[in-house]
């Protein structure tokens, strides 16, 4: 390295140093140029938002909104790929500048639940409903597009702007969500350095929340069929009740969670649904069970499967019967990247005030932004959408979901802050490896 070059790099790291960290670089004049392109636009991008409430489709069947979201990125001059994954949409930006490419990612599917929140905008849809609030999502990285796009000739390199289907799980038999994306090269040409993403959360409008590392849980499902043998209900000896056996089961399987795993690394098994038996008076031959598995690390991901099968064999071996049991690993865990988490927090802080960021334990729900993370590094906060003046809302997955709209243009301006100061911190780090 030359001598001046040196000099180049260390006036750089001084700088940084000064200032606090390489988190923040939008200044107050392009701050305010984004509040003004935010309102400019906040009309359109709740229009945007109410249709597709009222249009919610479900995983891999995201047509229309798949439509919408293509034409509106087209309107923009990005470049934009269809059929991502089935109904997948990604849309590239060009800054005016050479440099590294960044994404950001939204999910556009919908829930099989019925709509009770009486809004003008309701779901037309009968039994299915944006109770996840994935069109708020949609519509915070769609109005981020739109305000970024008239920010070219600050952009030093590229943004990906990825909206994803299925992340509900695809159904039954199909292939679909950020593992189909991923394998369909949304990361790659150009490719991704960093990914940012966000949930809507029913805490007070303006606050945001996140950990650096573990932020939610892994996701696995297994079933398990308990084969005994059928009888007399006046002669249980006479048969095998695969009934008692599968309360055995169920019951031992929770000591794994108690007995078998240190506490201070949470995990949770759950089985939310039995079946079997024909009538009162017969003893069971088979019975069937349904169950989830959620961790947050990969140890005990894999202890707990390993122990689920001891048990079960365990029991049925013991009193003479079989089983079967099918396991089917889900989302992993969803990482916040610590260094990325580090540099990002500055940016939460001077757009919400450092009052309202908040630290949040992980979370035992599952999200597949956990497989982007697996690739490359990731950031992923919850955005509050609780109206203030209510004491509660409703849960996420709740029929009478209903953020507050607000909540949109502040999501705009995070993510808008958010990728220019990452954008800012990826091409500092290039010119320091220089």
């Amino acid at each position: 390295m030359r001598r001046g070059s040196r000099f180049l790099v260390l006036y750089i790291l001084l700088f940084c140093w000064i200032t606090g960290s390489f988190g923040i670089a939008v200044d107050k004049k392009t701050s305010a140029r984004i509040d003004e392109a935010i309102a400019r636009n906040k009309a359109q991008i709740i229009k945007i938002r109410r249709f597709i409430h009222m249009n919610p489709e479900l995983s891999n069947r995201e047509f229309e909104t798949s439509k919408l979201i293509a034409s509106r990125l087209l309107s923009l001059g990005l470049d934009v790929e269809t059929g991502i994954a089935k109904t997948g949409v990604v849309g590239l930006l060009h800054g005016d500048h050479p440099g590294p490419t960044i994404g950001i990612r939204a999910d556009i599917d919908a829930l099989p639940i019925q709509e009770l929140v009486n809004v003008p905008f309701r779901s037309l849809n009968p039994g299915v409903m944006h109770a996840c609030g994935h069109d708020i999502h949609t519509s915070i990285v769609l109005g981020t597009a739109y305000v970024l796009n008239s920010f070219r000739d600050k952009i030093k390199g590229n943004i990906k702007f990825i909206f994803q289907p299925a992340e509900e799980g695809p159904p039954p038999g199909e292939d679909g969500g950020a593992e189909l994306m991923i394998k369909e090269g949304v990361l790659e040409d150009p490719p991704v350095k960093a990914i940012f993403g966000l949930h809507v959360w029913p805490d007070d409008l303006g606050s945001v929340a996140f950990s650096s590392g573990p932020i939610m849980a892994s996701s696995d499902r297994f079933i398990i069929t308990i084969k005994g043998k059928s009888s007399h209900g006046a002669k249980p000896h006479e048969g095998i009740d695969a009934i008692a056996l599968a309360s055995h089961v169920i019951v031992n399987i929770q000591t794994i969670i108690s007995r078998f795993l240190d506490a201070t690394d949470p995990a949770v098994i759950s089985v939310g649904k039995i079946s079997g038996g024909t009538k009162a008076n017969i003893i069971a031959e088979s019975v069937r069970f349904e169950g989830t598995v959620r961790t947050l690390s990969e140890t005990n991901r894999k202890k707990i499967r390993h122990y689920i099968e001891k048990i079960v064999e365990g029991i049925t071996d013991a009193y003479g019967a079989d089983y079967e049991m099918l396991y089917r690993e889900g989302t992993p865990p969803l990482y916040n990247h610590p260094e990325l988490a580090k540099i990002m927090t500055p940016t939460l802080y001077n757009i919400v005030g450092k009052e309202n960021v908040f630290p949040i334990t992980p979370q035992m729900i599952a999200e597949d932004f956990s497989l982007y993370c697996q690739k490359i590094p990731g950031f992923y906060f919850f955005l509050g959408v609780k109206n203030p003046r209510r004491r509660s809302m409703s849960p996420l997955h709740s029929p009478n979901f209903n953020p507050d709209e607000r909540s949109i243009s502040l999501g705009i301006k995070i993510m808008c802050h958010l990728l220019l100061d990452s954008l800012a911190h990826q091409n500092q780090e290039t010119i320091g490896t220089k």
